[in-house]
């Protein structure tokens, strides 16, 4: 314990198992071995090594397994990083894969300087984004829910007369149509009641969200995020519940490439070739921003549910609201008017839309909006 190296320490990590690998300073990488993934086999590797360097740093690949292993090495008081797999160096020609390999692997590229580490949440923010993902679950079973009732009437030839978007006219016509057939009306009543037991979980869900957010520490970004148009309360939550801490993006050009908003490149010598968006980093909060995107096509306005939204939020955080408006939907019509598929004038709106987005949370957050105003 007494000298200043430096242990590399690489982690293949399995639900029931850790293949364990490591070098101290430039010296060979060597395999550890292998241990179980209960605290008290972490806890006794890492007095392991925490007895042959001073330092050490530890790294293993994001996965299915959480970020419970990363904070318990922080707490014995490691540097310890969870590495994006995706972006790992790769050779070409390489054709085997162990876990004996990948952790080596992981030690010769902390080593390198060759590794990007994803971002981990706080306990409490990763608890906050369970929530707003089980809501998107529920709506994901929603949406199932009412295609597989749409199939099956139209299976059967069933047609509703008007327009099927589960309104208030379109549900009183579900729960008075019947069938002649004892064991068909039974399955028809199966599937609506599915669409009512999911529907009601979505409430439930929904209003927990707007209970919680008052205490989370984002709720100045929530309430400044739904001045914007396009986005509402959920919108906001979900997209803030997948970027977490914006202030880690030092420029909204950051912001946009981990959006994977940003197109493509392939350039050599004096060519430069843009293709299409990059679409890498979170999914979810990508559709988000797209879905916004598309509210910028008509002129800008600010609505009467925008202007509720408006209410107690500082006149900064409106007034770049507003700038936004202008800014895109402008956008837009110029690229619609050179011709652009509107597919393609969206996605370069919802790239622009991230860079407001960075900043009205920025602004929000440097203010502190008191916690007075309600999520509408």
């Amino acid at each position: 314990m007494g000298n200043d190296n430096t242990v590399y320490v690489g982690l293949d990590v399995h639900k029931e198992s850790i293949t364990i690998a490591y070098a101290v300073d430039l010296g060979e990488v060597e395999l550890l071995g292998k241990i179980g993934t209960s605290p008290t086999e972490i806890d006794r590797l890492c007095k392991r090594l925490q007895s042959k360097a001073r330092h050490v740093r530890v790294v293993y690949e994001a996965g299915p397994c959480g970020y419970g292993l990363y904070r318990r090495l922080m707490g014995h008081g490691f540097e310890c990083m969870v590495c994006a797999p995706s972006l790992i160096p790769r050779k070409p020609g390489e054709r085997v894969k162990t876990d004996r390999r990948d952790a080596m692997k992981l030690v010769r590229s902390l080593r390198a300087g060759d590794l990007s580490a994803v971002y981990v949440p706080t306990v409490e923010d990763e608890a906050f984004r369970d929530l707003a993902r089980a809501w998107v679950s529920a709506k994901t079973d929603l949406k199932q829910a009412r295609q597989r009732l749409k199939s099956f009437l139209l299976t059967h030839g069933i047609h509703y007369i008007g327009r099927a978007d589960w309104g208030a006219a379109h549900r009183r016509w579900l729960s008075k149509y019947s069938f002649d057939n004892e064991w068909r009306q039974l399955a028809f009543d199966e599937h609506r009641r599915t669409i009512e037991d999911r529907l009601a979980q979505c409430d439930r869900l929904e209003a927990a969200m707007r209970e919680a957010v008052i205490r989370w520490r984002f709720y100045p970004a929530v309430l400044a995020l739904q001045t914007m148009r396009g986005i509402q309360f959920t919108s906001a939550v979900g997209m803030l519940a997948e970027l977490g801490d914006l202030s880690r993006f030092q420029h909204p050009r950051q912001l946009m490439a981990w959006l994977g908003v940003t197109p493509s490149e392939h350039s050599s010598g004096e060519t430069r070739r843009l293709g299409s968006i990059t679409k890498t980093g979170n999914s979810y909060a990508r559709k988000l921003l797209v879905e916004a995107a598309w509210s910028y096509r008509h002129p800008a306005r600010v609505s009467p549910a925008i202007q509720l939204r408006h209410e107690g939020i500082p006149k900064p955080i409106i007034d770049r609201a507003w700038d936004a408006q202008l800014r895109l939907c402008r956008r837009f019509r110029k690229l619609a008017a050179r011709g652009k598929n509107v597919n393609v004038a969206v996605v370069a709106v919802s790239r622009e839309l991230a860079g407001f987005i960075w900043d009205v949370a920025r602004i929000a957050m440097a203010m502190a909006i008191p916690h007075g105003g309600q999520p509408t």
